[in-house]
């Protein structure tokens, strides 16, 4: 297959390139970054149409991932720029294959789990009944922000008509893999500093994807008649204090000092983050994927951290 990658230098940019590539596919990654790899890179600023446009003709695949990073601050200009990278690049990537006269059989685009609303108690969020938003009267504005732009950012993507290419929006939960400085290397580095034990009141639910789930999901999307919003998530989402346990057990790793959540808000704003990201519950499900006949290699957390772990070392 002839691969587009628009965001394709990011983690899971190069995750998916790593693997098409390795299965055999041409593989073409858009980015602000081009360098030396054994797929091919072009730039574009992640807005405007240029001469990347003219790749799309005759592509089988488009997998959207740009939009700015969302671990720092909500200052004004930081949520400006979250929101109008999401929305230009998604636009600018519609307009391409719209245009495009042989248009590709399918678009993946980037989307969250956040999209659906804090959830302990509650059964979790499946595509069919999950909550979209709402749900959290007393949440801080920021929650209500990462709803809004998630929200419209797919609203971006479902304003094309696109009668040869089907549409589909990947609802990703946590994607965790053994690269150095992603999501997992993160919280195995501060586990290993003390810092690994249960954040806030540990209630709050996470929802996770082994790396190579989360590969074997994208395959299965760009094979089977799928379309609209899919959650890429494991079956079994933990709370955030069976999480961190077993990734100390799985690391050994002794001790994990608790942090409330007064503490991790301040130790967010010294890290320059947002403390949303570790205390709002992700509930989720991924029930059309289990529907439609996928089978997750990994679907408990504790053989995930085992096989990270192993991997990462």
């Amino acid at each position: 297959m002839k691969i587009i990658i628009a965001g394709g230098s990011g983690q899971i940019g190069v995750l998916l390139s790593e693997k098409f590539t390795a299965d055999g596919h041409e593989v073409i990654a858009l980015t602000r970054q081009p360098t030396h790899t054994v797929w091919r890179t072009e730039w574009w600023d992640g807005k405007t149409q240029g001469a990347w446009s003219d790749l799309f003709d005759g592509s089988d695949v488009v997998i959207n991932l740009a939009g700015r990073s969302v671990n720092c601050r909500y200052t004004p200009e930081n949520k400006d720029e979250i929101l109008q990278s999401r929305l230009k690049s998604t636009r600018a990537v519609g307009e391409a294959i719209a245009n495009a006269a042989r248009a590709p059989r399918v678009w993946l685009q980037a989307s969250s789990a956040t999209i659906y609303a804090h959830t302990e108690d509650g059964p979790a969020n499946s595509e069919a009944n999950g909550v979209i938003g709402g749900g959290e009267p007393d949440a801080p504005p920021e929650w209500h922000f990462s709803i809004e732009v998630i929200t419209a950012w797919e609203k971006a993507a479902q304003a094309f008509a696109l009668s040869s290419t089907r549409t589909v929006l990947m609802r990703s939960a946590l994607t965790l893999s053994p690269h150095r400085n992603g999501i997992y290397d993160v919280m195995l580095g501060l586990a290993r500093r003390g810092l690994g034990g249960t954040v806030g009141s540990g209630r709050q639910y996470v929802s996770w994807i082994h790396d190579q789930d989360f590969i074997r999901s994208v395959y299965w999307l760009i094979e089977k008649d799928l379309s609209g919003a899919i959650n890429l998530c494991s079956p079994n989402p933990v709370p955030n204090a069976e999480f961190m346990q077993t990734l100390r057990e799985t690391a050994d790793i002794r001790v994990g000092v608790p942090a409330a959540a007064g503490i991790v808000k301040l130790g967010a704003a010294f890290m320059h983050t947002e403390a949303e990201l570790v205390l709002k519950s992700r509930k989720v499900l991924p029930q059309r994927m289990v529907d439609s006949g996928f089978e997750f290699q990994f679907p408990e957390w504790r053989a995930a951290a085992v096989d990270l772990f192993k991997r990462h070392g």
